[in-house]
């Protein structure tokens, strides 16, 4: 590895727009290089008098931020397409993953099932499926508040005796009514229930009135049948494409199959052919 191969490198990967051919170690050796002229100006250092005057230094320095400057511009350059590719993958379509790096590759693989499980979330959400992201906070222990604790003391108040009823005879009226709120109170040991009390002869809620339909039943279908027209009609706007990669076969919105490989040129619906045109996959002819 040396300088003359890095730039080599970036390069070719300016011009493509495709990952390049790299090998597994790529990185590594790149590692190993500048850790090579790290001690080569190291041992220079101990050798002269003035380390900061010396020409050998200055070129040693040179070479290595120079080195570090042109293998980040590859990265970047190389996680841009590498982004793309992966989308595709996910996506289910055609991507190229040769010849990547081994730390390129993990990324790669790892970029995949995030974004195919993202996706699965996604759509988990628009389902109405619950993901187990929503955490309810705790309800407050109201039992813990009010159930009386076993170190407490018994209140010094004496319970009140019991009230004597009042002597003498009562009115009719009056002792219909307490024995109405005997009963109620009792749970209904009288026979009277709450409905008894307020009347037996009401409004009950079986006797409301239904709602009317918002919408009339003739409009609804007239709707409907307009729906339908609109979404029948055969005018489908349409692009012709060269397809730049293989992507297999696809549905379009016509309700027809297209097979598309690279260098087939051919006139997709305009809401197929422009997904392709947005991922490099194909480039418009008009």
């Amino acid at each position: 590895m040396n300088l003359d191969e890095l730039r080599s490198v970036q390069s070719k990967e300016r011009k493509k727009d495709s990952l390049q051919n790299l090998r597994p170690s790529f990185y590594q050796e790149v590692g190993e290089y500048i850790a090579e002229l790290e001690d080569e100006r190291e041992r220079v250092a101990d050798q002269v008098d003035d380390p900061f005057s010396s020409p050998e230094i200055g070129r040693l320095t040179d070479e290595i931020e120079t080195a570090k400057d042109v293998v980040e511009a590859i990265y970047e350059r190389r996680m841009g397409k590498l982004v793309k590719q992966a989308s595709l993958a996910a996506a289910g379509m055609a991507a190229n993953d040769e010849g990547l790096t081994a730390e390129e590759a993990d990324l790669f693989d790892d970029l995949v099932d995030r974004i195919g499980s993202n996706k699965s979330r996604v759509l988990d959400v628009l389902e109405g499926v619950d993901t187990g992201t929503h955490v309810e906070p705790d309800a407050p222990d109201i039992g813990d508040e009010t159930a009386p604790s076993a170190d407490s003391e018994p209140a010094d108040t004496p319970p009140a005796p019991p009230q004597e009823p009042p002597q003498g005879d009562i009115p009719a009226d009056e002792s219909d009514s307490l024995d109405v709120e005997a009963g109620l109170e009792s749970g209904g040991s009288s026979g009277v229930t709450p409905a008894d009390v307020m009347g037996g002869d009401g409004p009950s809620i079986d006797d409301a009135p239904a709602e009317p339909p918002s919408t009339p039943p003739d409009e609804a279908v007239a709707d409907a049948g307009s729906t339908d027209e609109t979404n029948g009609g055969d005018d489908v706007d349409r692009v012709t494409v060269r397809i730049t990669q293989d992507i297999g076969s696809i549905l379009g919105v016509d309700d027809r199959e297209y097979t598309l490989s690279t260098d087939d040129v051919v006139t997709l619906p305009a809401q197929n052919a422009t997904p392709l045109v947005e991922r490099e996959a194909a480039e418009p002819l008009e």
